[in-house]
């Protein structure tokens, strides 16, 4: 049970609360896992931008850009280079930072002007139980 000491910045109990309701949120169902990445992802058609743009910003407020990334904190520089980086029509935006966790979202427009991916996922000090944890958060545990 979620507690309010749980509930304290940085820790992982409140990144998983923040992921919950942001899924409850979410402009439409059907989250996936990508194996690539080791996250969960939800893609949409750009009519739904604002809409989908505005739940992501409720929880994980701050974002980064191609061009401020290099600001961020390592675990998040990390995240950035192991997905390739950021290109300049993406964002990454992130909650707390922290914490031993650091949760985080990959907005990737595909290029076709048509379909967003919203990738969600954990970096930081990253054990398998929390991994276990963010595909049960988003239904995609095997």
């Amino acid at each position: 049970m979620f507690s309010i000491m749980d509930a304290r910045a940085g820790s992982s109990a409140a990144l998983f609360a923040v992921f919950e309701q942001l899924k409850k949120a979410w402009i439409k169902g059907g989250w996936s896992w990508d194996s690539r990445f080791a996250c969960v992802a939800s893609s949409f058609n750009v009519e739904l931008e604002a809409e989908a743009r505005a739940v992501v910003l409720k929880f994980l407020p701050t974002e980064w850009t191609s061009r401020t990334i290099v600001n961020g904190p390592p675990a998040l520089r990390e995240v950035a280079e192991a997905t390739g980086g950021v290109r300049t029509d993406q964002r990454v935006f992130t909650g707390d930072t922290s914490g031993r966790l650091l949760g985080w979202g990959l907005w990737w427009p595909w290029g076709d002007e048509i379909t967003i991916s919203l990738r969600i996922g954990i970096g930081g000090y990253v054990l398998d139980p929390d991994m276990a944890r963010l595909r049960e958060t988003f239904g995609t545990a095997d």
